[in-house]
């Protein structure tokens, strides 16, 4: 029986997370290093709790005895390691154990596989800075979880879209994708139907269990940003090859660019148990608006 939900991370995964949990009647708390923050988690009724990842020193508050925990904080930028998570698990003291802690991970730990299927056991092998901190984040939870018979659940999740979440922006810039044709396969999943994915890691996920999370309809990332502009009502982004993308485009759109993988999330619907609301682009995006 769950009592209490906390996380680290509380952003919009976070506040659709600690939503669902409080129609239960769950008291939810999330960690916060601002005012600002702290004002925003107290009006959804996220109890705040005071701390900063990036200094340990910081995190003796945290309420982890035999609480659901949930760690959706993103990695400092630029490196290969996740000094957070580290700060994080030294903050949880041995006699105030977790119920269970839940990671939201990336599927950029698997690397590139010019468009081939990756499940939950095909070898990680990160290229970036961004998922090789992932990994680490990943490595070291689930190690830490073994010597403290503390169960872990990670969820590798592709990218995220929803209300709030749309390159509107970009789109009605003008700016270029690559031609169809030669753009990468993507994973996506609505941000409501991740929430409720949450959920069920939490209730039904097995200990030291990975998830792959996507809606399990593989398109490219140019077929994304057209059917954003169709639904929006807004002209289709000019296409341009790969080889004039690579001159053009942002260091972070070409990291995305540059893999290519297509994911199998059978375990997610089969051992989770979820029955996706959004099970295709269509209609997550008229939910999107």
């Amino acid at each position: 029986m769950i009592s209490s939900v906390f996380i680290a991370g509380c952003g919009d995964i976070g506040e659709r997370v600690a939503q669902l949990w409080q129609a239960r009647g769950v008291m939810v708390s999330g960690l916060t290093r601002s005012t600002a923050n702290r004002m925003r988690l107290e009006v959804k009724g996220i109890t705040a709790i005071p701390g900063d990842l990036d200094d340990v020193r910081s995190l003796i508050a945290l309420p982890t005895h035999n609480a659901l925990m949930y760690y959706f904080a993103p990695p400092p930028e630029g490196g290969s390691a996740d000094p957070r998570m580290e700060h994080f698990l030294d903050a949880i003291s041995p006699d105030r154990l977790p119920h269970k802690i839940v990671y939201l991970s990336t599927s950029g730990v698997y690397g590139d596989h010019q468009g081939g299927w990756v499940n939950e056991n095909t070898p990680p092998n990160p290229r970036t800075l961004r998922a090789k901190a992932r990994l680490a984040a990943e490595t070291a939870l689930l190690d830490w979880g073994r010597v403290r018979d503390v169960p872990v659940v990670i969820l590798r999740v592709g990218g995220i879209y929803g209300p709030g979440r749309l390159p509107i922006e970009r789109i009605k810039q003008g700016q270029p994708v690559v031609r169809t044709e030669e753009a990468p396969y993507t994973n996506r999943i609505h941000a409501d139907d991740l929430a409720r994915v949450c959920v069920a890691a939490a209730e039904r996920g097995t200990s030291h269990r990975i998830y792959n999370v996507c809606d399990g309809v593989h398109s490219t990332m140019s077929d994304y940003f057209n059917a954003v502009a169709d639904q929006l009502g807004l002209p289709r982004p000019p296409e341009i090859s790969l080889v004039e993308a690579q001159k053009i485009l942002t260091p972070g759109m070409l990291s995305y660019l540059n893999e290519s993988r297509r994911m199998d999330n059978r375990r997610m619907l089969e051992e989770l148990g979820v029955t996706l609301h959004y099970p295709t682009l269509k209609e997550g995006l008229r939910a999107s608006e």
